[in-house]
């Protein structure tokens, strides 16, 4: 059951407007030893798996990588925290678009499924839907002094571990980045959402939509690669159509993949022609 927003007016809900997905990859990888992003999984990168992921489900994708990337990747700047690179990502986000998607590049096995649970969540009525999965571990609450002095016990049938992608109604996530100012510690964008009184609801996680953070978890997900389905096919080509419907990977779309936009129209009246054709991250499913 999804509850009334509490950041939305009835007119500003979204029922079957323009869904777009922020996947971000923009950090430096400090636990993982390097660029887990990069990483391949058989003969994917990891990036783009989460990317081909996203599309299938958007009408577009902006993709947000390290700065020192975004010439070889094609990708939007990320920032000095997590936070700040979902806004670099949400800025090109057209103006019109109704619910957005964000996901970590790291989570590369989020079905398609999930993104349209989140997704309905949204057009139910929520303000922000995430997926989540029981906690079945016994979890401590530890003095925050170093001293290792368990605190407490929480109750945890009232835990759940978060996933993503998470989505959002588009103008639930810009106002509580706005309100947030660049300020927050916030780890996910739910929680920005949660501060401004926005309706976050959850839905059910998968298993196997584990995020890749360490060296064991990406043995994992190579070991996982050849029972997971693939993402969707990134040459298969649609009856009648001229050009594929998904994109190769992340660092091949420079100019042969960057596909048209109507920057200066009056779809993306936010978005200047230049900066479109100049940012080739920014991905059109729908104007194949």
């Amino acid at each position: 059951m999804v509850l009334p927003c509490g950041l939305m007016t009835s007119s500003e809900r979204p029922q079957h407007g323009h869904v777009w997905s922020i996947v971000v990859g923009a950090g430096s990888g400090a636990r993982f030893g390097g660029m887990k992003q990069y990483e391949m999984l058989g003969d994917t990168r990891v990036i783009d798996r989460s990317v081909s992921t996203a599309r299938a489900v958007s009408d577009g994708v902006v993709v947000v990588v390290p700065a020192s990337d975004v010439e070889r990747e094609g990708g939007v700047a990320g920032g000095a925290s997590r936070s700040e690179s979902v806004r670099n990502g949400l800025a090109q986000v057209p103006v019109d678009a109704d619910i957005v998607c964000v996901h970590d590049a790291a989570r590369p096995f989020a079905s398609i499924d999930l993104f349209e649970q989140v997704i309905a969540a949204i057009r139910d009525g929520a303000d922000a839907a995430i997926p989540a999965i029981p906690v079945t571990d016994t979890i401590k609450i530890v003095a925050p002094d170093g001293s290792g002095t368990v605190e407490s016990t929480p109750d945890r049938s009232t835990l759940v571990a978060v996933q993503t992608p998470q989505a959002f109604a588009a103008v639930a996530l810009r106002r509580a980045h706005e309100l947030d100012e660049g300020t927050s510690t916030a780890t996910d964008d739910a929680m920005l959402v949660e501060r401004a009184g926005g309706v976050v609801v959850v839905v059910d996680g998968e298993r196997p939509n584990r995020k890749i953070t360490t060296q064991d978890d990406l043995e994992w997900a190579r070991e996982e690669c050849g029972a997971c389905p693939h993402p969707p096919a990134r040459h298969q080509v649609p009856p009648g159509s001229a050009r594929p419907l998904l994109p190769p990977p992340a660092h091949l779309l420079h100019a042969a993949w960057l596909l048209p936009v109507q920057c200066a129209s009056a779809r993306f009246p936010a978005q200047s022609t230049a900066g479109c054709v100049r940012n080739q991250a920014v991905i059109s499913r729908r104007e194949v």
